[in-house]
């Protein structure tokens, strides 16, 4: 086969596949629509509920022979050394080569969500922690980087980002999303993809689409957000990451709306990704999704009958093994139930990606390119700086912090002296290291204590847990309150356990019925507050908790979201003031325990009023965070009313300078606010943002080029279009704070916009003065 027109890389990819595809049989095309996790437990304590059932008998030998689609989580099953895993890797595809008529590997994919889920590599902070950075430069960076270690080792995908939007902060996956406002998660998504991408690493975006809007907050449950909360809010992260990051691939969410499952949708993973969008990759499974649309939404009748329905929606790969894309396929399209037209459309948009990743040319090589060090100085140096960057300042009322280098520090709380506080659900230690614990967690991660010791080495710090992180203990609770009480300031770290299925306080399948604290720590927080020691509270966390019971009563306040193996030094900088905190929230802080759902996006009736007793208004709003320093946002070009069409753009300009006496960043939001319109809109909605770094004195020119596309909504028919009428662009520091406005009218026809709208408000930054 090695002179065969489909192994010349000089042909176009179409004409080499199509003339593989008719060299192939039907057992050799299925086999290119399925991944192997080889490995994998069906039982025990870390196997995720009803993965024994999803699990179909196989004998690997045999069925490598016919080749292999895809090749599952090699590293991130059990702890193997990097390099050995390597090599392992390459053997392993080196056996399917050889096995199969055609001598073609399988594509390798792994978790990096938050970095690459494997043993000893660099542990990340958490998206919500991207979101918290503002940062879409250092996000792509930080992509880049993640990419570059899966290829080290041979991984051809991962399975990243996460862009489903926070509708409901109990869900247990909050930390892996990116925030609760669209235009966030999509700006941020998008440039983590541009970074994987550039790698040369598929980047998946999951969960398309709906996965975060479950009822009741629960994991895997249904979907009640109607159409126009689909398309304003659920789709525009992806259709951002799609046209401007590059993607290549997309991962099909489990849930199921208005009485559909996603995975058999051919409206959605069909007409609209690929028909609208123009989406030419793969869509592959979530781990077992197409088994679930007989198990648990009950619309297949039989293995085949979910294979012919996933088939015809869209999905071309099932994940993470073979159970309804093996056998029962191939004896459904033997026997008619199934056209062969649908394993001939999804094995041809494989074998298309296989091409463009070189898996189809006589020379591939599946050896690694040189070393293998998956955690580098530079890696650290990255986390280092994306964990510095999304620490917030959520208050500070009397300039308690910075603390004092030589102070007398009582530092109390479970996630204190835990290097796992630090570490989110997909990450390895937390993910896959709690089942060996014989295993050492192959990477540095100071601690908070730790951390805080060496940043300030003159102070006197005791230190208690006082309680664990989510038992009822308060046994502990009488050393905690001593030591407060000795103390001239007491650092009070508490928060998450990251976790899976109800293992943890957060994480995929730990959601919670309210936002308080979990455990006793509210309790034991009470009790450090009564000993009238000024108390700081730094939240570990991967979502955000009601705070208002503390309101007024703390010396000050820092919310850090699993911020990764730097976070410990990370949080003792901005403790000492070595940091000028500079993150801002990605989601609202609710200031009571209850009333969930709530997010920032709510329509004038969303809103406190007079009708109801309950008033949502969170303690702090989206886009929230202070500093050790001040700026000062002046000559403002915007003020008058301004006409321009709906087809037309307007710029406003602002100049930012930092008034203090050290440097930091300010993050300038623009939001939008529509006075009238066909259907209710949200109060206001980002729609532009710039983070600035400043010297003291020094100041920078902004101008947003806003577009008029920028306004556009979907409207009763279901058609996304732009209104004449008023406008309000609303410049300031966070949602519910404004600054400047620049008063809009829009004039000229209803226009109806589509995909190729513009989906981003540019920002110029120029000067630059002392």
């Amino acid at each position: 086969m090695t002179t065969a027109p489909w192994r010349d890389p000089a042909r176009p990819a179409a004409a080499r596949v199509d003339d593989l595809l008719a060299r192939m049989t039907l057992e050799e095309k299925t086999a290119q629509l399925y991944g192997v996790w080889v490995g994998a437990a069906t039982d025990g304590e870390g196997v995720a509920p009803l993965q024994r059932e999803m699990t179909a008998d196989y004998d690997w030998d045999e069925l490598i022979t016919l080749g292999l689609g895809q090749l599952t989580r090699s590293f991130g099953t059990a702890p193997v050394d990097p390099a050995l895993g390597a090599h392992a890797l390459a053997r392993a595809q080196r056996r399917i080569a050889a096995a199969g008529r055609f001598g073609i590997p399988a594509v390798a994919h792994e978790e990096c969500l938050a970095g690459f889920t494997a043993w000893g590599a660099t542990a990340y902070p958490v998206p919500l922690a991207w979101g918290a950075a503002f940062d879409p430069a250092l996000v792509a960076e930080l992509g880049r980087r993640i990419g570059h270690d899966l290829r080290s080792v041979g991984v051809h995908q991962g399975l990243a980002p996460v862009l489903d939007v926070v509708r409901d902060p109990r869900w247990g996956r909050v930390e892996e999303t990116i925030g609760e406002d669209p235009y966030l998660v999509g700006t941020i998504g998008a440039a983590y993809v541009r970074g994987l991408e550039s790698a040369g690493v598929i980047a998946t975006l999951k969960h398309f689409a709906g996965y975060a809007s479950s009822a009741g907050a629960r994991n895997l449950a249904p979907v009640r957000a109607g159409v126009r909360e689909f398309a304003e809010v659920t789709l525009p992260p992806f259709e951002m990451a799609l046209r401007e990051g590059g993607a290549r691939s997309v991962m099909a969410s489990y849930t199921e709306t208005d009485g559909v499952p996603v995975s058999a949708d051919p409206r959605l993973l069909t007409e609209l990704l690929r028909e609208d969008w123009g989406f030419t990759g793969t869509v592959v499974a979530d781990y077992f999704g197409i088994g679930f649309l007989q198990t648990q939404h009950r619309v297949a009748a039989d293995e085949a009958d979910a294979a012919l329905l996933a088939l015809t929606a869209g999905i071309d790969v099932e994940l993470p093994t073979l159970k309804c894309y093996g056998r029962p396929l191939v004896a459904a399209v033997r026997e008619g139930r199934v056209p062969q037209a649908l394993v001939d459309r999804a094995a041809r948009r494989v074998l298309l990606q296989k091409c463009e990743l070189g898996l189809l040319d006589a020379d591939w090589q599946p050896e690694p390119a040189g070393p293998v060090d998956l955690d580098s100085a530079e890696n650290r140096a990255l986390a280092r700086r994306l964990a510095e960057e999304s620490v917030i300042l959520l208050d500070n009322p009397a300039g308690l912090l910075p603390l004092a280098p030589d102070t007398r520090i009582a530092v109390v709380g479970p996630r204190a002296a835990d290097a796992l506080a630090m570490l989110g659900c997909y990450s390895f230690p937390s993910h896959v290291l709690t089942h060996h614990p014989e295993v050492p967690l192959g990477l540095a991660i100071p601690t908070v204590l730790d951390s805080l010791r060496a940043e300030l080495p003159d102070a006197k710090v005791t230190f208690a847990s006082g309680c664990p992180v989510s038992d009822p203990d308060t046994a502990g609770f009488e050393e905690a309150v001593a030591r407060a009480a000795e103390a001239d300031v007491c650092v009070a770290v508490l928060g998450d356990r990251a976790g899976l299925f109800g293992r943890g306080t957060s994480g995929e399948g730990c959601d919670v019925a309210d936002l308080h604290l979990p455990g006793v720590q509210g309790a034991l927080l009470d009790a450090l507050v009564a000993t009238g020691v000024p108390v700081v509270l730094v939240l570990l966390t991967g979502r955000p908790y009601a705070l208002g019971r503390w309101h007024g009563r703390l010396g000050a306040v820092v919310q850090a979201f699993f911020p990764g193996e730097e976070g410990g030094p990370a949080l003792a900088g901005v403790l000492s003031g070595r940091v000028n905190p500079s993150g801002r929230l990605p989601v609202s802080v609710p200031r009571l325990p209850g009333g969930q759902p709530w997010t920032y996006l709510q329509p004038p009736l969303g809103l406190a009023g007079e009708v109801s007793s309950l008033d949502p208004t969170p303690l702090y709003p989206f886009g929230h965070g202070r500093s050790y320093t001040t700026f000062a946002w002046e000559e403002f070009a915007g003020d008058e009313v301004t006409e321009t069409g709906t087809d037309g753009s307007y710029d406003l300009s602002l100049t930012v300078r930092n008034t203090g006496e050290r440097a930091g960043a300010e993050v300038v939001q623009l939001y939008l606010h529509d006075p009238v319109a066909s259907v209710t809109r949200p109060d206001v909605r980002l729609i532009g943002y710039r983070r600035l770094e400043l010297a003291p004195g020094e100041c920078r020119r902004l101008t947003f080029r806003f577009h008029a596309d920028l306004s556009s909504f979907t409207d009763r028919t279901g058609a996304r279009r732009v209104e004449p009428g008023a406008l309000e662009l609303r410049l300031g520091p966070s949602s519910a704070e404004v600054r400047h406005t620049a008063r809009l009218r829009l004039t000229g026809p209803v226009r109806v916009v589509g995909a190729d709208r513009r989906l981003r408000c540019e920002v110029e930054v120029s000067g630059g003065t002392d």
